[in-house]
């Protein structure tokens, strides 16, 4: 049976529940955990949210006067912790150039503010995408790899995080809160039934295609 965008995202609410991702305090452990969780798992980004969180209270300005070595050694559990430092001190330091205003940032279009996130270093599509979603709430599609997985076993095949990105239109009636609860549903559908190699078992999306 064929299934629009918005019937894959019902099915997957009622198959899975609400997601309430993603799960942080305020904007600045979102935008830290977005960049930590590249290229590893949530628990390890707990561990260094933890460390942050007891150093810094996630103050960003305590963040950005911290020794290199120190926030280095804070997120190491995360994995790539030279790369992953300078990521977080290139966007405190985007949001300390516009006075850490999010409501001023978010006067931007969203392609505008796209352009100007993928400009920082250790900003990549994907992490440019979740920022948009759950920092500055727009109705944006996040294609990482769950999602591709998914929707390649769906019948939509991508090559690339962009090629899925450009071939799926959300619904017009998405508000930001759907955006952000489809991202969580699909990544835990990938984390319950999809491996690199496809489906490992039966789901409740077998007889669906898109």
């Amino acid at each position: 049976m064929k299934l629009t965008v918005q019937e894959l995202y019902d099915c997957l609410y009622d198959n899975l529940g609400p997601q309430g991702w993603w799960p942080a305090e305020d904007n600045f452990e979102i935008i830290i955990g977005a960049i930590l969780v590249q290229n590893t798992n949530w628990r390890n980004v707990e561990r260094s949210l933890s460390n942050l969180r007891n150093a810094t209270q996630f103050d960003p300005e305590r963040i950005l006067n911290l020794h290199l070595s120190e926030l280095q050694s804070l997120i190491r559990p995360s994995g790539f912790y030279k790369n992953k430092s300078a990521a977080i001190i290139a966007v405190l330091t985007w949001l300390k150039s516009h006075e850490y205003d999010f409501r001023a940032i978010d006067k931007l279009y969203t392609t505008e503010l796209r352009n100007e996130l993928l400009k920082l270093r250790g900003i990549g599509f994907e992490t440019a995408d979740v920022l948009l979603v759950y920092v500055f709430e727009r109705v944006v599609f996040i294609a990482d790899t769950y999602t591709r997985r998914l929707f390649n076993a769906l019948g939509v095949q991508s090559k690339s995080y962009m090629d899925l990105y450009n071939k799926v239109t959300l619904p017009d009636t998405f508000t930001p809160l759907h955006a952000q609860e489809f991202h969580g549903l699909l990544d835990e559908f990938g984390k319950r039934y999809l491996t690199a190699k496809g489906v490992k078992g039966a789901t409740f999306l077998d007889d669906y295609f898109l």
